[in-house]
């Protein structure tokens, strides 16, 4: 928002300076963004009348004008404007004038000089040249009311400055000149100038009939009938001047006193043409198929959650938002119908934006606007309209008021204690009653309490909180103690069984990896096909519709990059990501870092694509497949009892997938992406991917120091053979869980599997289905004795006998 330092001075006017003003907003909740001068500096520039334009002796395009510039004398002034005429007064420089600076950055002198053979004693300006406006079609023209040899930043009030705020949401009652007046009052002391707005008396009885008939949309409508207006009559430079400085161009009288209200006041309001209205008006919900041509020339298709104004035929307007071009005032409009409503901000909040524009009257009803001045306002307009357009044949009716639901806020108790403890200084009752009368708020008091009724133009009043900022704001954040806090400072140390998640980001990194980081906003149909999530927690408000609920699963995201990538043509990607997923659980209570219904935990993501290495001196490049992930995830959750089970997962290859536990815990899935999604994805190949629970892979086992063996280890390798369906796991584990006590088994390695040929299996001691294993046992001494070979022999029995017993494992001959 936007407005001009003199107008808000005409309200309010403290005994600061401008940047003193700005300041005091500033701290007061209202920030200023901007402070900018209304035209840049220039000298000795005042109001000049052209008395004389004869056409130059030696161009076309020039004109020897006879200025009256309060020197004394004429001044012989060579212009080549098309508006340059006799009796018009206009900006001349005199000879010593210093322009505003042009393109070099340096101040344009006027000095006294000849333009072909004739002598030119100053220079009579456009607003381009003074810095003004872009236009430069001819001479600024001013008001035939200013004084001969004025200077022109007095006349035209060019050392006033533009004030630009940037308000809150909250903050609906300061979107207008008098609003911030209203709040500089309060904040300063300084007396608030309300100007009275006398009633305009009827002088016909004419009423347009008006029905309401959703009161949960309008609380209030006001109108009123004024007939033969001159719509074609000129707004006075003042009102153009302020409107330019509030940011709004002029477009006609009607409309330009309707804006100025806006800006005035902040009461939008909207003219009809009151003869192109069929019937009444009735204020209503819209009903759906129904549509409307608006002034910005777009047709908006309504429905049933949209506020219309309609009269016996069509809709003529879009409630709190814009008119309809059908009713629009146009410079052969007589007759018009002023309207001004309270429209109940939740039924106007959001109509605009689903038809991809704004618009000033939204903006401040879905805020909140005051309901008890729409009457006071009619009569403002009213009596704009009548100094402005009005005729001799100008009638007025009686203004039409109707209240079918207007606001009843509730009193707010505010307890003195309570406020010293929010805002964490010492405060008294008088303190705060002294706030609420400076605000203008009516209250009563109790023992250390005050009970304030919020004035219907507050909408940001409602709970005691609300009453604290007022009080906190008023009396000057500014003003609050300085207290550093006292807290004891007790260092958080992590135990050494467990690493942080940026230990974890290195050590992916290390692994070659990159960290993507997304939002947590996801496609509803990567829930149901990547997670198989078919009630994810979803968002009320959507940024986007492909943004509309809450990820459970990191593998969307990371898929998404991949595609991102592949897409702009890289062929080797490998991402991670660590991040918060959202799964629904009954089980999970609100506290102060958790919602009621919704675990949050932490995982960690990657994803491989392309080859598994990049290009190397060989020119061999393998594509990365299933191990390659399965290798990142061991050396990522280290030397603990890892389980790669065979299983299924949604998102992954059936075949291709197995789930990781830690200790007997799943802690996560590992695996090449579903052929399914592969073509859906539009991938070339398949990337393979893993989700770990992050608090699992943070986790790590402390080193256990070991005395150094004094021999060396001793070797033995075995050949077994085994079902087809024993897998390495199982064989390892079953090895390992063999006593070969006093010997130690240190280590066990497949170096070898051997399947004999289909009809060959009897000559390799095999039957059809079964394997061969070979593996190499690593024997130690536990007592630090010699590994005699009967020790040896013992400890390979007790292994080849473990394996006999749990595996129906056989020595191979």
């Amino acid at each position: 928002m936007q407005f001009p330092q003199s107008w808000l001075r005409s309200f309010c006017n403290p005994p600061l300076s401008t940047q003193a003003l700005a300041d005091t907003l500033t701290m007061g909740g209202f920030e200023v963004e901007s402070l900018r001068p209304v035209a840049p500096p220039f000298t000795r520039i005042v109001v000049g009348e052209i008395k004389e334009a004869v056409q130059h002796p030696n161009a076309d395009r020039l004109r020897v004008c006879q200025v009256d510039a309060g020197q004394g004398a004429l001044l012989n002034i060579v212009c080549g404007a098309p508006n340059a005429r006799v009796g018009i007064k206009v900006p001349c420089a005199l000879v010593g004038a210093q322009l505003p600076p042009g393109e070099d950055g340096k101040p344009f002198v006027i000095k006294t000089g000849k333009l072909r053979g004739v002598e030119s004693q100053g220079m009579l300006c456009s607003a381009r040249e003074l810095g003004l406006s872009d236009d430069h079609g001819g001479l600024l023209e001013l008001a035939a009311d200013h004084a001969v040899g004025q200077d022109i930043r007095a006349a035209l009030d060019l050392d006033d400055t533009v004030f630009e705020l940037k308000l809150t949401p909250n903050l609906g009652h300061a979107l207008s000149v008098y609003g911030v007046a209203r709040e500089l009052a309060a904040l300063t002391g300084a007396p608030l100038l309300t100007p009275a707005n006398p009633p305009v008396a009827p002088s016909t009885a004419d009423v347009l009939p008006v029905k309401i008939s959703a009161p949960e949309l309008c609380g209030r409508f006001s109108g009123r009938v004024i007939r033969h207006v001159n719509t074609r009559a000129a707004t006075p430079a003042w009102m153009v001047d302020r409107l330019a400085r509030c940011g709004q161009r002029s477009v006609t009288a009607l409309v330009d006193i309707s804006n100025y209200v806006m800006f005035e006041y902040g009461r939008p309001t909207h003219i009809f043409d009151l003869d192109k209205i069929h019937g009444g008006l009735d204020v209503r919900w819209a009903r759906t198929g129904e549509t409307l041509k608006l002034l910005n020339g777009n047709t908006v298709e309504l429905d049933q959650s949209v506020g219309v104004i309609a009269d016996a035929q069509a809709v003529e307007s879009l409630a709190g938002i814009m008119g309809g071009d059908a009713t629009a005032v146009s410079d052969d409009t007589r007759n018009i119908y002023v309207e001004a409503a309270f429209w109940w901000p939740d039924a106007v909040a959001g109509r605009s934006r689903r038809y991809n524009f704004a618009t000033d009257a939204g903006h401040r009803f879905e805020r909140g606007v005051d309901p008890s001045l729409t009457v006071a306002h009619i009569e403002r307009i009213t009596q704009l309209i009548i100094d402005i357009c009005g005729t001799p044949e100008t009638q007025c009716g009686p203004i039409d008021d109707q209240q079918p639901s207007m606001p009843a806020p509730e009193g707010i108790t505010l307890r003195v204690a309570r406020a010293a403890k929010v805002i964490g200084m010492p405060l008294t009752q008088a303190q705060c009653v002294g706030v609420m009368r400076r605000l203008g708020l009516s209250f009563t008091e109790g023992e250390g309490t005050l009970t304030v009724a919020p004035p219907a133009y507050r909408f940001d009043l409602r709970i005691e909180e609300d009453l604290i900022e007022e009080v906190a704001r008023i009396i000057g954040y500014q003003q609050l103690p300085e207290t550093a806090p006292l807290a004891p400072i007790v260092p958080r140390t992590r135990s050494e069984s467990q690493r942080g998640a940026f230990a974890v980001r290195h050590a992916l990194a290390d692994l070659g990896y990159l960290e993507s980081i997304n939002f947590s906003f996801v496609d509803e149909a990567w829930e149901r096909d990547l997670a198989g999530n078919a009630n994810p927690v979803r968002l009320l408000n959507p940024i986007a519709s492909q943004m509309s609920v809450m990820r459970s699963s990191l593998l969307g995201s990371l898929l998404d990059v991949v595609k991102h990538n592949t897409d702009r043509r890289a062929s080797r990607v490998r991402v991670f990501e660590v991040g918060r997923v959202f799964l629904r659980d009954a089980a999970v209570a609100t506290t102060d870092h958790s919602v009621q219904g919704v675990h949050q935990p932490m995982r960690v993501a990657g994803i491989i694509y392309g080859p598994a290495a990049r290009q190397g001196w060989d020119g061999a490049q393998r594509p990365a497949d299933f191990f390659d992930a399965k290798g990142d995830v061991e050396a990522l959750l280290g030397a603990r009892a890892l389980a790669f089970e065979p299983a299924e997962h949604p998102a992954l290859h059936p075949g291709r997938c197995a789930s990781v536990t830690v200790a007997g815990q799943l802690v996560g899935h590992v695996g090449e992406l579903h052929p399914r999604w592969r073509q859906a994805w539009g991938l070339p190949q398949a990337p393979v991917m893993f989700e770990l629970d992050l608090q699992a892979v943070l986790q790590r086992p402390l080193p256990a120091a070991l005395p150094v063996p004094r021999q060396l280890a001793v070797e033995r390798d075995i050949a077994v053979v085994v079902r087809e369906a024993i897998t390495h796991a199982q064989l390892q584990t079953t090895a390992r869980a063999a006593s070969t006590a006093p010997a130690r088994l240190d280590d066990v390695t497949l170096f070898d599997i051997y399947r004999a040929k289909p009809g060959s299996e009897t000559a390799a001691g095999m039957a059809a289905g079964e394997k061969s294993m070979a593996l190499r046992l690593a024997l130690g001494s536990e007592d630090g004795e010699n590994l005699t070979d009967e020790r040896i022999d013992a400890a390979v029995k007790a292994v080849l006998d473990r394996l006999r017993a749990d595996l129906d494992a056989r020595l191979r001959a």
